[in-house]
């Protein structure tokens, strides 16, 4: 049973990291030409992103349906593999639990076959046992701390694991990646920000748990539709949810905040020379993090209160100019008198969200 549970294991494992996600064909269109205003386009893969798929900078390319940049298997989790991956969320932690179950009970039987008991102390030997006849397999002091250290493996990893399997099967069953719950949030603090009345209805949930599982799960292993077109509830436009991304990419022009280095900055992860606070504070992200010269001018776009993030302006045209993203301290920068995008004076630092 052990070995079953290994070898289910390191099928979906290599199955997610080998299969991949699926990516979007290089110079893909919809194929009607007036859908292209519904879509966002990458300029890296020199085609627009269909419906529910993402850039990943790691890939370097557009994922379809795309969850998440897992490190451990060196690859995206997407429309492809997401069954795979989250198939391997469940059985490493039943795998670990059995291991744990048996760790347990070797060293509670070896141990109570070593110990006494006396007037006023308890000796355990762990040279040999008291009963005859003698374990196959030794089990001295070495042999139990390893058990030791291979059960507290264990149920680290069923912990840890299972907590990830909880939270891609909440998204599963609501039909979602876990961007498009982030998304799901945005569009909810943007309608609720600008109070504009409209209702934001996540157009890919058709209402049934079972129905949403099945679009990922299937007997044959093959997810259900092409991964870039997908069914709709009732009410929903086919480019609900890019029309919303769209939107909030406005926005999030719209409120950046232009910033002016005033102090050079390497880029590296955990700064020594920008203070304490900022060393210890830095983002637990998987974010690039921006090299920063005196005098170089930032649209910022979130933050914390030691670091920031936001767009390195590499080129003066506006709409056109090259940007680099990622993180910098805040203290190497300070705000520029006129906003960015709008030209008119910032009394105040727009909302960070």
């Amino acid at each position: 049973m052990l070995l079953n549970w290994t070898v289910m294991i390191l099928y979906n494992y290599f199955s997610a990291m080998f299969v991949g996600p699926g990516y979007v064909p290089l110079g893909w269109t919809p194929e009607k030409s007036q859908d292209c205003m519904y879509l966002q386009y990458c300029k890296v893969c020199q085609s627009y992103k269909a419906p529910r798929s993402h850039h990943c900078r790691k890939c370097n390319r557009c994922v379809m349906k795309m969850d998440h940049h897992c490190p451990w298997i060196n690859n995206c989790c997407g429309y492809q593999n997401h069954a795979s991956f989250t198939l391997f969320l469940l059985l490493a932690p039943l795998g670990c639990i059995h291991a744990s179950f048996i760790f347990v009970m070797t060293m509670y039987t070896q141990l109570y076959n070593r110990i006494s008991f006396g007037w006023s102390s308890v000796k355990i030997d762990m040279s040999a046992a008291k009963r005859d006849p003698r374990p196959i397999i030794p089990f001295g002091l070495s042999a139990f701390a390893a058990s030791l250290f291979a059960l507290g493996l264990a149920l680290g990893t069923t912990i840890a694991v299972g907590m990830l399997f909880i939270i891609q099967m909440k998204v599963i069953l609501t039909n979602k990646t876990s961007i498009e719950s982030w998304i799901e949030e945005k569009a909810k603090d943007r309608i609720q920000y600008y109070q504009t009345g409209e209702t934001f209805i996540f157009p890919y949930d058709t209402g049934s748990k079972w129905k949403n599982f099945k679009q990922v799960f299937t007997w044959s292993g093959i997810p259900e539709g092409d991964g870039l077109d997908w069914p709709v509830r009732n009410g929903c436009h086919q480019y609900s949810l890019t029309i919303e991304q769209l939107k909030q990419k406005a926005d999030k022009r719209v409120r950046s905040v232009r910033y002016r280095a005033v102090e050079d900055y390497s880029g590296v992860c955990c700064p020594v020379t920008k203070g304490v606070k900022t060393f210890f504070t830095t983002p637990c992200t998987e974010e690039p993090r921006i090299a920063l010269s005196k005098g170089d001018l930032i649209l910022a776009t979130r933050g914390l209160k030691h670091w920031m993030y936001g767009e390195k302006i590499l080129n003066s045209a506006a709409d056109g100019g090259i940007r680099e993203r990622g993180w910098f301290p805040r203290k190497c920068v300070e705000k520029c008198q006129y906003d960015s995008e709008t030209d008119q004076p910032v009394d105040g630092e727009k909302k960070n969200r």
